[in-house]
């Protein structure tokens, strides 16, 4: 090891030891900072970000960081035993998307999910260890550093070994987090992890993790053979074989982070870079702005009912199509370039109600064509990289089961593929053939992590947890910014409205929507439903001056720091 790394992990860690002594708190108004932004729902990560930029690591650097604290502080959604996408941005310019998500394991088959009727047997993907894919997370940041970092995986894991191995004091949202769930505590390996004997841990506990430490030791030294192959791998395979689980040594072998050319797309002066399938929010938010009659929807007013009507009315086409063409293209002709042309987004729009009055989702499918969690969080540097990374275990805390002796939490991932078309998942979405279950595929996701420039350059970047409602929460945010002349802050903490095609129903935050607006989108038709919260994002946005504007969403505990 050379001198100059030892004092980057030597930095590193002082700066880790720091930030376990503060007081996470967050925050009300954006964060402003010309050299380095890192925006994350949860403040230790957060910093862990911010020390990695102040240690010299570049964007990419820090986000990988990011994502192996999360696993660590935010166990609800950080992981390693999952998967997500990012899109990147380089200082040259240059723009990718990394696919980590999981994959089904070799064992799969499509009607595994349900009973010899063609019906859902309930739990069986989201509570049973037959639900895990196989995870891609590990090797996906790996793969990050690989080839856009600039310093080693040591230096980038070491502050989440660190958190892992001399703990972290629990923070009032995790406290309650992990007394409240009732999942985790259906499994020893979690009750063990978390402390969950009698009430579990109060805020100001500290919590070790000792297995998940020595799992990112293991990988900090070997790659990715300390995860996919050697002790970590046999801890896996055991873990999955004594749960009635499917993944094996090969699928452990076989899996790959996958490169893809990312989805752009141009919208008035902006292009908007997000991922491609098997990430389905860049083509369903692509499709609705083009649906969309932007001069109108500017002139009649935010949250107004009739610029309410147009985006849902947008949305339930661009959901239908969402739900029956899209998912993994490696195993589905998805039809891409047709699905976004001008004459197949013409005929949507004419299938939009003209008489100002509510349209139907049973009136309306996909088109002909010819032959809630998440976690988001961004990183942009001084140098004029981004990154904007979506990550999941798919449930709060996945399936709820710690893999023993591994430490981490597994996810409950193969709930996202199509049972059997016509049947939803756990969040009300129908699928079709597209997405239906095979081995080594990968299933069909809402995760949208997007970076707008504007005129070539940089402008923002967001994205959100939240199932389905990730995709309306960054069409809601861009609009926002770009339609409503809002900074970063009131974008994100604007009241949000959701709809999917089925259920055939607005579904909208307390505040979104007047008594007046309600009164009048019931008169058109509409049925609206009211629910707590909807989506928790995360995003950065470049002031005229050329700073970088950071916000973390006010429904969550996140934080967005510079320097």
């Amino acid at each position: 090891m050379t001198v100059s790394m030892c004092r980057r992990l030597s930095y590193v860690a002082v700066l880790t030891l720091a930030i376990v002594a503060g007081t996470a708190t967050t925050q009300s108004r954006p964060n402003v900072a010309a050299h380095g932004m890192v925006a994350s729902p949860e403040p230790l990560a957060t910093d862990v970000g911010v020390a990695i930029l102040k240690a010299g690591g570049n964007a990419f650097d820090a986000a990988a960081a990011v994502q192996f604290a999360l696993a660590v502080t935010y166990p609800a959604a950080g992981n390693i035993g999952g998967g997500g996408f990012m899109v990147g941005l380089t200082a040259v310019g240059e723009t990718f998307a990394l696919d980590f998500r999981e994959e089904a394991p070799a064992a799969s088959t499509e009607d595994m999910f349900v009973d010899g009727d063609g019906e859902m047997v309930a739990g069986l993907s989201t509570r049973t260890h037959k639900g895990v894919g196989v995870p891609g997370s590990v090797d996906g940041m790996l793969e990050l550093v690989d080839q856009y970092g600039t310093l080693t995986r040591a230096d980038v894991l070491a502050p989440a070994i660190r958190l892992a191995r001399d703990g972290f004091p629990v923070s009032y949202a995790l406290a309650g987090s992990l007394q409240r769930n009732e999942r985790l505590r259906q499994f020893a390996s979690s009750v063990e992890a978390f402390g969950l004997e009698g009430d579990g841990p109060d805020m100001g506990d500290l919590l070790q993790q000792p297995d998940l430490a020595a799992t990112l030791e293991a990988v900090a030294r070997d790659g990715r053979d300390g995860f996919y192959t050697g002790r970590v791998a046999d801890l896996i395979v055991a873990d999955m074989q004594a749960n009635g689980g499917l993944i094996t040594h090969e699928d452990l072998r076989r899996y790959g982070a996958e490169w893809r050319e990312p989805l752009i797309f141009e919208h008035a002066e902006y292009q908007l870079v997000t991922h491609p399938v098997p990430s389905s929010g860049g083509m369903t938010i692509a499709q609705t702005l083009a649906v969309l009659n932007m001069p109108v929807l500017e002139r009649v007013g935010y949250h107004s009912a009739q610029a309410i009507s147009m985006v849902t009315e947008a949305q339930r086409l661009a959901f239908a199509d969402r739900n029956y063409w899209l998912g993994d293209p490696a195993f589905f002709d998805v039809p891409v370039t047709r699905l976004l042309s001008r004459d197949y987004m013409e005929q949507r729009r004419r299938l939009l109600p003209q008489n100002g009055m509510a349209g139907t989702s049973t009136g309306v499918s996909h088109g002909p064509l010819e032959s809630d969690e998440t976690t988001h969080f961004t990183v942009a540097d001084r140098w004029g990289n981004v990154a904007a990374i979506t990550t999941t275990l798919n449930s709060g805390y996945g399936l709820g089961a710690v893999a023993t002796g591994a430490g981490f939490l597994w996810n409950n991932e193969m709930d996202n593929f199509s049972a059997r078309p016509g049947i939803p998942n756990q969040y009300g979405l129908l699928g079709a053939e597209a997405n239906s279950v095979q081995p080594g595929k990968r299933p069909l996701s809402s995760m949208t992590p997007t970076i707008v420039r504007r005129f070539g350059d940089f402008y923002m970047t967001m994205g959100s947890p939240g199932g389905p409602t990730i995709i309306n929460t960054v069409l809601q945010i861009y609009l926002n910014v770009t339609v409503w002349g809002m900074d970063i802050q009131q974008a994100i903490d604007a009241p949000r409205i959701h709809h999917q095609w089925l259920p055939d129903r607005i579904d909208y935050e307390p505040f979104a929507i007047s008594a007046e607006t309600r009164a009048e989108l019931e008169r058109m038709g509409y049925e609206l439903n009211e629910r707590r919260s909807i989506g928790m994002a995360a995003g950065i946005k470049k002031t005229p001056e050329g700073f970088l504007a950071g916000y973390a969403d006010r429904r969550g505990a996140g934080t967005a720091r510079g320097y």
